[in-house]
């Protein structure tokens, strides 16, 4: 079997270890013998999404989410066309709000890809720290760093906030979900903290692709080892 993974703007969007969530991917993928191949795609390319199977986009400073969203517009249809059909994306942090209707910083209001339509507003300091989100299967833990806040407009949330901060600090919402794709605030990376949402993308790729809806479990011992110390030191366990 062979998935396809599209990496967008990993030259801009790079912050926060996030190329760890690819690496996961990546990794759990090939400890089950399935084939995942990442292709990039960078400011200016073709576009050429029929083969892909699943999106990622990373997180970025302010500087370079402008230039970013800037060519995305050129693949707003084709990755709406994705989203729509069922295809994974996973957004983080900065390439979250991207995907929004605008986000504003300390430079002013940039218009985001409004692929979806929530927003995203200056905070009057840092959301900083490890995070608890319960989603409706499983627990999250994650680290942020963010000084916007996201406001959904009705919008399914990832998760609801059990330790942390979230969207904005207030409603207890964390990310965003519409069909397959995913927006959040959690990084540091999360998927190699997640295993169940790594193998959750995985196996919708999979179902998309070749009806498959089961997938072969792994040792993650040490994965849930992390996650209990992690927990422990919220007061979660």
């Amino acid at each position: 079997m062979k998935l396809t993974m599209c990496h967008l703007y990993p030259e801009l969007l790079n912050l926060y270890g996030d190329t760890g969530n690819v690496l996961a991917l990546f990794k759990r993928c090939q400890w089950r013998n399935i084939q995942l191949d990442v292709i990039e795609h960078h400011m200016g390319d073709k576009v050429d999404f029929k083969d892909v199977d699943m999106f990622f986009v990373g997180a970025g400073a302010a500087s370079e989410q402008s230039i970013a969203v800037h060519d995305m517009k050129n693949i707003k249809a084709n990755l709406k066309d994705a989203v729509e059909q069922g295809k994974v994306l996973l957004a983080i942090c900065g390439g979250y709000q991207l995907l929004g209707q605008y986000y504003q910083g300390k430079g002013g209001t940039a218009d985001g890809l409004g692929l979806f339509d929530f927003y995203t507003e200056p905070a009057d300091s840092h959301f900083v720290g490890n995070i608890v989100v319960k989603t409706e299967d499983y627990y999250l833990v994650g680290f942020e760093n963010h000084i916007g806040k996201t406001y959904l407009n009705g919008l399914k949330p990832l998760g609801q906030v059990i330790s942390g901060f979230g969207n904005n600090g207030e409603d207890k919402t964390e990310g965003v979900r519409y069909k397959n794709a995913i927006g959040t605030y959690l990084h540091g990376p999360l998927l190699p903290k997640n295993p169940k949402l790594c193998d959750e993308i995985i196996a919708i790729a999979l179902k998309n692709k070749y009806n498959i809806a089961n997938l072969e479990e792994l040792d993650d011992s040490l994965e849930i080892k992390a996650r209990e110390h992690i927990l422990k030191s919220m007061g979660q366990k």
